[in-house]
């Protein structure tokens, strides 16, 4: 299962860091709408919709705002990062009643449908806001690319050798404090790495402080956001998401710590402007 994985992941991974730094800017927009529109067909499922024209339907919708907002450019401004980092922090209290309740909270149909588009609009968003910034855009989008890869990583590795405090096992049972510290261990490693390559990269470097600080807390959005999808599968009763990516289920599987990272991310960038 591992080789598959990273047969799967590392061609994906490169293919999107050459999207990121040598295609034209308008690729990148594209490509995350046409990730959010497999996302929010997965969702679909998710929230209950099972007949092929309801998920077309719920799909098709999402990608309608996306081109509502790109045309009004929406990313340039500041109220939707502040409504994303409400909508994120209103997610984290719902994950805490869950864990409090040891899994007893049930969510409606109707309600995990309505979760998906704004999940899905605000993390189109900050990568649209991320990457649009002027000479540092292309660093930014790799910065949050390797704090969510990097925590990934960290946390199956450290989380399968040295387990053994549940993080949230009314959530999702496997995740335990050791894989999440791992999961911080070697995202932090990755952004100073990057930090350091980034005058050999053209690109400029942010103050070491803010590196840190929005690094600890786009990881700690970045499990959350995994935690509500494993949340909703859970309550849809499902293992995976889809089936479209070998190896690691559907694309919500692959981009759900993504869904928050990234507007956190986007959020620590408009507080240090």
């Amino acid at each position: 299962m591992l080789k598959l994985r990273v047969l799967t992941a590392l061609p994906l991974g490169l293919a999107v860091l050459w999207v990121v730094w040598g295609a034209p800017a308008a690729v990148l927009p594209g490509l995350i709408a046409a990730v959010s529109g497999l996302g929010a067909w997965e969702w679909a499922r998710l929230g209950g919709l099972q007949a092929p024209v309801w998920r077309a339907a719920y799909c098709l919708g999402v990608l309608l705002l996306l081109g509502i907002l790109a045309l009004g450019g929406v990313a340039e401004g500041g109220l939707w990062v502040v409504l994303a980092v409400l909508w994120w922090l209103a997610v984290g209290g719902l994950l805490l009643a869950q864990a409090a309740r040891g899994g007893a909270l049930r969510l409606s149909p109707v309600w995990r449908l309505a979760a998906g588009p704004p999940t899905l609009v605000f993390a189109w968003l900050a990568f649209v806001a991320l990457h649009a910034q002027p000479v540092a855009g292309p660093f930014l989008v790799t910065l949050l690319l390797l704090l969510v890869w990097g925590a990934d990583i960290g946390g199956y590795f450290v989380g399968r050798a040295w387990g053994r405090h549940k993080l949230a096992p009314a959530i999702s049972p496997g995740k335990t404090w050791e894989g999440a510290a791992g999961s911080l261990a070697l995202a932090l490693l990755a952004a100073l790495t990057l930090w350091a390559l980034a005058p050999t990269l053209g690109a400029p470097r942010p103050g070491l402080g803010w590196l840190l600080g929005a690094s600890v807390v786009t990881v700690a959005a970045g499990i959350a956001g995994d935690l509500f999808e494993s949340l909703l599968k859970r309550q849809a009763g499902v293992k995976d998401s889809g089936r479209l990516l070998p190896g690691h289920g559907g694309v919500l599987d692959r981009v759900d710590a993504l869904l928050a990272a990234a507007p956190v991310l986007a959020a620590g960038l408009a507080v240090q402007a």
